[in-house]
């Protein structure tokens, strides 16, 4: 019996010892199966990202030194980029231009989703000519966004198709909330079926027995879209949202084309850095870029956590949760 408990207690630790080299081994594959990917992410993403936070610290062109001399080129000016943007005489610009970007995203992304999700359920029943409307669902979304500014600068023109429509007489394409919301529309047109098609594939992952089993128990149309829908396919809403926030947070291209740049109404942070760019003042644009990416780093990181999307926690507390079993 003695003998027995030794062998026992001997084995326990040599079993551990098994279970940790096989977790580091599986560990260093991993990391050198991912190695190609960080690398090609580093070169992409990390290196435009600190080049920008460097070039954020420079000043190009003439300039004051410390002692009041003259100095040309490049000069170090620390923060001071950063400091003009909040505090200095472009504070104003800054806001607005920060405040539109936000009011297009919510906007935006609060409509997509609600028709996405709509179209999606329109296109996951069975009726006949489904395959068409599927088809040209695509349509606004395979449209080049510029050529969709374009299309609708027309029809939002003093004479277009929109005031004829509504038989009023709006400038929509001048500045002002008419022009704010002439962007909103385009937008949600252009961006709707991008979320539709995302939701679609998960409304079609959902087995038809379930629906079926909740309407035996007799449960309404409403109940089964909020108690078995809108659950299981909330992953692949989640996604659609974040893309769509992500991408609503870099707007540029529809509202310089449909509405024209340095407008007040409708300048986005994006718009900002590009027009200071293009009048050589890479510093502060790359101040622009450097607040917007951090911007938007901070709205994924929210929704992430707040929405209970956080795929790599849920990992987490599973491996520690199967740890637990095992030492058990």
């Amino acid at each position: 019996m003695t003998t027995t408990l030794d062998q026992t207690r001997t084995a326990a630790p040599a079993a551990r010892r098994g279970r940790r080299r096989g977790r580091d081994g599986s560990r260093r594959l991993a990391a050198l199966l991912l190695s190609p990917t960080l690398l090609v992410l580093a070169l992409v993403v990390g290196y435009p990202v600190l080049a920008g936070f460097r070039e954020s610290l420079f000043a190009r062109g003439q300039g004051l030194d410390a002692d009041g001399f003259v100095v040309q080129g490049d000069r170090f000016v620390g923060l001071d980029n950063y400091t003009a943007v909040f505090s200095g005489d472009r504070a104003e610009v800054f806001w607005n231009a920060f405040g539109n970007t936000t009011f297009f995203t919510v906007a935006t992304v609060t409509l997509e989703t609600l028709l996405g999700v709509g179209m999606a359920l329109i296109m996951h029943r069975a009726f006949r000519g489904r395959g068409l409307v599927r088809a040209s669902v695509l349509v606004p979304w395979a449209i080049p966004t510029a050529i969709s500014g374009l299309l609708w600068r027309w029809i939002f023109q003093a004479d277009g198709a929109f005031n004829a429509v509504i038989r009023h007489q709006v400038l929509w394409t001048a500045d002002g909330w008419p022009s704010r919301l002439a962007v909103v529309i385009a937008e949600v047109w252009k961006t709707s079926p991008f979320i539709g098609l995302l939701v679609l594939a998960g409304l079609q992952l959902i087995p038809r027995e379930v629906h079926e089993a909740a309407r035996v128990d007799g449960a309404t149309a409403l109940q089964r879209f909020w108690w078995i829908t809108l659950p299981l396919v909330r992953p692949a809403l989640l996604v659609a949202v974040l893309f769509r926030m992500l991408d609503a947070l870099r707007m540029f291209d529809l509202p310089a084309v449909l509405i024209g740049v340095n407008k007040r109404s409708v300048e986005t942070l994006t718009m900002l850095s590009w027009f200071e760019a293009s009048n050589l003042r890479y510093g502060s644009a790359a101040a622009y870029a450097t607040i917007l990416f951090g911007y938007i780093a901070l709205i994924a990181y929210l929704f992430v956590k707040l929405l209970g999307a956080d795929i790599i926690g849920e990992a987490r507390q599973a491996r520690r949760a199967a740890r637990g079993k095992g030492k058990a």
